[in-house]
């Protein structure tokens, strides 16, 4: 308790300083000390009210970023580690940051990267490391905020991705031979000219 009292003696002793020091280089005179040595609270609170009218006037305040446009995380539950992950968001940063939150955000993006290869062991390399890592960072040696991302069952995501790219396959398939059926329906001059503006 007793350290509380000196941290917010010593901020309020350093508010003093600044508000005195703002009266001096602006000219104006010091408010009236009490009998104790010190200026009245009211006296000071004036002052400060005083100098932000003034800086409003001036238009000091105007055109501030984020004028205008609602807080932030209002509505959002607190987390520890905001900070952390807006320097992330805000500068596009991959690959850095806890693994909590790096895992979290390959976990998003895994199906996505797993579509694009072409080969199945290809497939299981990728999520068995994904695994890897995951249970590495469960055991918290690095330190950091705790792991909630789920590994991955291979075989199961194998055979789903399996799925995806068959249902790829057909679907191009299929728009192939509508474009066959709609190249055979056209006259060689609408051919022609498909042909052309395709270039």
């Amino acid at each position: 308790m007793a350290a509380k009292d000196e941290r917010s003696d010593a901020r309020l002793s350093v508010a003093r300083y600044q508000v005195d020091r703002l009266a001096h280089e602006s000219g104006e005179a010091e408010p009236e000390k009490d009998t104790a040595g010190q200026a009245g609270m009211e006296q000071r609170a004036q002052y400060v009210e005083i100098a932000i009218q003034q800086a409003m006037r001036r238009g000091e305040f105007d055109n501030l970023p984020g004028a205008g446009k609602p807080l932030e995380g209002l509505q959002q539950a607190h987390d520890p580690d905001w900070w952390i992950r807006r320097k992330i968001e805000r500068e596009k940063l991959t690959g850095l940051g806890p693994p909590a939150l790096t895992l979290r955000t390959e976990d998003a993006q895994l199906d996505a990267r797993i579509d694009r290869l072409t080969s199945e062991g290809a497939v299981r390399e990728i999520l068995s490391d994904f695994n890897t890592r995951v249970i590495n960072a469960r055991r918290q040696l690095q330190g950091g905020p705790p792991v909630v991302t789920p590994t991955r069952d291979v075989d199961g995501e194998v055979a789903s991705w399996r799925e995806r790219r068959e249902a790829l396959r057909r679907e191009l398939e299929q728009k192939r031979r509508q474009d066959d059926a709609a190249l055979a329906a056209m006259t060689w001059r609408e051919r022609r000219r498909a042909r052309r503006d395709s270039r």
